[in-house]
């Protein structure tokens, strides 16, 4: 009897690859040629390698046919937004270089423009990390983007080639979330996990995009379900499978490191249930490490913090960058500025702003696109904590990658001020685990029939809402008497009260009445 062959199952996907990457040759050369048709074969190959690579690894899970499905369509979703913005962004954008040439963020620009300048010189790749940190101050991804350009591209740029790289590495992360949030929440959480990967504006706004977060996306919950996997059995694999990620953020970007260590480390003492919290030595050692790295972080500076330094310096650039911002700090007094700048940090993209801002249809459309969906997700955000108080979750899985979460998000919003793109640039290295936390959320409210979730999302809404005539005065000639902030604020948060209030009491009226 003939054995089958393995690999005949892949066929049928194997040959699809092929007019994608004809479709990819042909748009890249603006619907000149197919001249490229082996580099996009080629990519797509490695592509496809690493989708094998993951269900390999995924192997032990017994990952189910639609998780292949969703990922492999969150990999063509990604694809086809970077071919959108090509396409789209010379047409309907600003008048930009930047958007002329069809990238959605400049630092993408620059990157990849120097990673073709040093493509098509004779300068060794490895100059990647040493003279160009004014396009990328760690180097991997210029070392990446130079690599395919120069053993795969032709005499024309063809930014889709980085791409498609970007894109695959970016969709894998569904799986890698699937896995974690399945061993240590439930397939029920893992489920929603994943789709939500998949659809997170920001995640597919930065996976269509040459940008390191496209990649970083995926090391943090490959290294999760690794830590996981060492824990169950500690062998070479299991234990190569875990520095993958690490060397990944080596190359790509040191500044990530402190956080993926942290959040290994407080995932792992939930796991295991804090036993340090009983042994008063392990606490000396915490104490002395946190004052340690405490000492390490606040690096002197002709007599200033590094810290302080860092928060006087968003200060001035917001002030700078927004009238707006620069009265309200002239309203607050000296101490209340960082924190002012921190929440709105936090809030960024604001819905009411993205419904406001004017600009082309594009921008508008992208605005709203990714203000949408981190309201929703910091609604979620929000009652994850009430949850873990309620359940007493906060030693638990929940309660540490809430910790990562938060800490995070107030953490790039310190560093990133209230610039619209670094703020969610920087969170999104953590978006698997922000989804993974609204998925828990989500389930947690859909079995207990808890009303409080849509009472987050109702309060969110009244608040919101106040906004919008708010930024009208501001973007148009409309009228508004509503002109301060606390204004605005104190309405909205009274709005939101009542309707909590009005809810509550719905809820609670005896069936007679």
């Amino acid at each position: 009897m003939k054995t089958p062959n393995k690999f005949l199952p892949w066929l049928p996907y194997a040959v699809a690859l092929l007019p994608l990457a004809a479709g990819l040759s042909w748009i890249s050369s603006g619907f000149a040629h197919l001249a490229s048709l082996p580099s996009f074969s080629v990519l797509l190959t490695v592509a496809a390698g690493l989708f094998g690579l993951t269900w390999r690894i995924l192997r032990p899970e017994q990952p189910p046919r639609w998780l292949a499905w969703l990922t492999g369509a969150a990999v063509l979703l990604r694809l086809l937004m970077g071919v959108v913005w090509l396409l789209a962004l010379p047409a309907g954008g600003y008048d930009t270089d930047v958007q002329q040439a069809g990238y959605i963020m400049q630092d993408a620009f620059n990157r990849d423009q120097a990673a073709w300048q040093l493509a098509q010189s004779e300068t060794p790749l490895l100059h990647a990390f040493q003279g160009y940190s004014h396009t990328d101050q760690y180097g991997g991804l210029l070392f990446l983007s130079a690599g395919v350009y120069r053993y795969l591209g032709g005499a024309e740029h063809q930014p889709l080639m980085v791409l498609v790289l970007a894109a695959a590495v970016s969709g894998l992360a569904v799986a890698y979330t699937w896995a974690f949030a399945r061993r240590t929440l439930g397939p029920r959480v893992a489920h929603w996990a994943a789709c939500g990967v998949a659809l997170y504006p920001e995640a597919v706004l930065l996976g269509s995009s040459q940008m390191r977060e496209a990649f970083t996306v995926c090391v943090l919950p490959l290294a999760l379900y690794a830590l996981l996997r060492c824990r169950e059995k500690l062998s070479a694999a299991s234990l190569a499978l875990l520095l993958v990620p690490l060397g990944l953020t080596a190359a790509l970007t040191t500044a990530f490191i402190p956080s993926l260590l942290g959040t290994l480390a407080l995932v792992f003492l939930a796991i295991e249930r804090w036993p340090w919290l009983r042994n008063r030595k392990v606490w000396l050692g915490v104490l002395a490490a946190g004052l340690g790295a405490l000492l390490f972080f606040l690096l002197f500076d002709e007599g200033e913090l590094w810290l302080v330094q860092a928060a006087q310096w968003q200060v001035y650039v917001s002030a700078n960058a927004s009238g707006w911002v620069a009265r309200e700090f002239e309203r607050l007094p000296l101490g209340a500025q960082i924190p002012f700048l921190v929440s709105y940090g936090v809030l960024r993209p604001l819905l009411p702003a993205a419904l406001t801002a004017g600009g082309p249809l594009i921008w508008t459309v992208i605005g709203v696109w990714r203000a949408l969906g981190w309201t929703v997700l910091l609604a979620f955000l929000l009652y994850a904590i009430y949850l873990v108080l309620r359940d007493r979750k906060w030693l638990e899985v929940p309660g540490a990658l809430l910790l990562a979460v938060w800490a995070t998000n107030i953490l790039t919003s310190y560093r990133g001020g209230g610039d619209l793109w670094d703020n969610p640039r920087y969170r999104s290295a953590f978006a698997s685990i922000q989804l993974i936390l609204a998925a828990w959320a989500w389930v947690r409210s859909r079995e207990r029939g808890d009303p409080w979730l849509h009472r987050a999302i109702g309060a969110a809404a009244c608040l919101l809402v106040w906004f919008i005539p708010w930024y009208l005065r501001r973007y148009a000639d409309f009228e508004w008497p509503l002109v301060d902030l606390h204004q605005v604020v104190g309405v909205g948060l009274a709005t939101a009260g009542l309707y909590i209030l009005s809810d509550w009491m719905r809820s609670n009226a005896s069936p007679s009445s």
